[in-house]
């Protein structure tokens, strides 16, 4: 999963890819600290697997991974060029995900771009910038579709119609996202690389000392475009980042922190993509968390595995990662009925701990 970290200059984007990465990326009082996109991978942190994994005796360990890109801030006419937006721009069609991070702090010693803080101002700007982006996309990719169309390709037909729509909606203010991709073309949406058409979770960058809640207007927001919303201190979490697991864990109880940045941003993130995370493990083996699609079924998810484990799939036996630490192994789960076999529409549930069993 790779997720773009945008928002304007200064909001609190290096800090807060810091923050979660610990990668030590620049951070400054001026635009454009980052002039290139920053990554980094980062594992997700899940107990269940450390249990899991000490409960069979598996090693190692490997956790499911995010991908954070820290892209430049985007200012007003980056569509045009301003600020180099059309490359900001570019490195944003790249990520699955949008992690728009909007000043909810008053700091006087970070300046603001504009002037003034005003959080719903911000993402409005923000906002703007990508619906501009996408509609020249869209006008461009229809022009081009429209010639390809004349050779009476029924997806072609269907896939013109469909930005025609696109072009109508983002000229009225209204996203990608909001159109409905036909099922006679359902690369469309692929081919166009629309920005707008991007999950978002909206990041309220709190004063330190602050309670980590969202503005209710951002929120309202948020709500209102199918999106969701969470507010960390950036500042704070650089910091506590930047100490040992323990004695940052200490400070963030005294503070009343009841989780890290990396945390809200893990949970908010799945919650948004609608992901939940199986488990594989066997002694001697690697532990493995694999994140998918909340209903995928498991023929599907073995595919996740190994494309030869989808394709000769036979059956998946299935135990909850919890009753499996209870019990304190397979044999156990085995004698207690715990353990189930399940076919190919099984939908794997959060938690589950999985063996496939397939014909090579």
């Amino acid at each position: 999963m790779k997720v773009g970290i945008v928002g304007l200059p200064n909001a609190g984007k290096s800090s807060l890819f810091n923050a979660l990465t610990r990668a030590g990326a620049a951070a400054a009082n001026y635009p454009f600290t980052t002039v290139a996109p920053n990554v980094a991978v980062v594992g997700v942190p899940d107990e269940r697997l450390e249990r899991v994994a000490e409960t069979v005796g598996a090693t190692p360990v490997v956790h499911e991974t995010i991908e954070f890109h820290d892209i430049a801030g985007l200012v007003r006419g980056a569509h045009e060029g301003e600020g180099l937006g059309n490359q900001f721009l570019g490195n944003i069609r790249e990520t699955d995900a949008i992690l728009h991070v909007v000043r909810a702090h008053g700091d006087p010693q970070v300046v603001h771009p504009e002037g003034r803080v005003d959080p719903l101002a911000d993402v409005e700007t923000v906002e703007t910038e990508l619906l501009y982006a996408d509609l020249e996309q869209a006008e461009r990719r229809l022009e081009r579709v429209a010639k390809q169309a004349r050779s009476l390709d029924k997806e072609l037909a269907a896939e013109e119609r469909w930005l025609g729509e696109v072009v109508e909606a983002l000229r009225e203010g209204r996203t990608v996202r909001t159109v409905r991709t036909p099922d006679d073309a359902p690369a469309a949406l692929t081919r166009l690389g629309s920005l707008t058409a991007k999950p978002v979770l909206y990041v309220a960058n709190v004063a330190e000392g602050d309670p980590p809640e969202a503005p209710p207007g951002l929120l309202d927001h948020a709500r209102a475009r199918g999106a969701r919303a969470a507010a960390v201190s950036a500042r704070l979490d650089a910091e506590l980042g930047e100490l040992e697991s323990e004695e940052a864990e200490a400070m963030r109880r005294e503070l009343g922190v009841e989780e890290s940045g990396l945390d809200t941003v893990v949970r908010e993130a799945f919650a948004l993509l609608e992901l939940v995370s199986y488990f594989t493990a066997g002694q001697g083996k690697e532990a493995r968390a694999r994140a998918i699609r909340r209903g995928t079924r498991a023929r599907r998810a073995a595919g996740a595995v190994h494309t030869d484990m989808e394709r000769g799939f036979v059956a998946a036996e299935v135990v909850p990662w919890d009753a499996l630490v209870e019990v304190g192994g397979y044999a156990a789960a085995r004698e207690r009925a715990l353990l189930r076999v399940e076919g190919r529409d099984y939908e794997l549930r959060d938690g589950d701990v999985v063996t496939f069993r397939f014909t090579p």
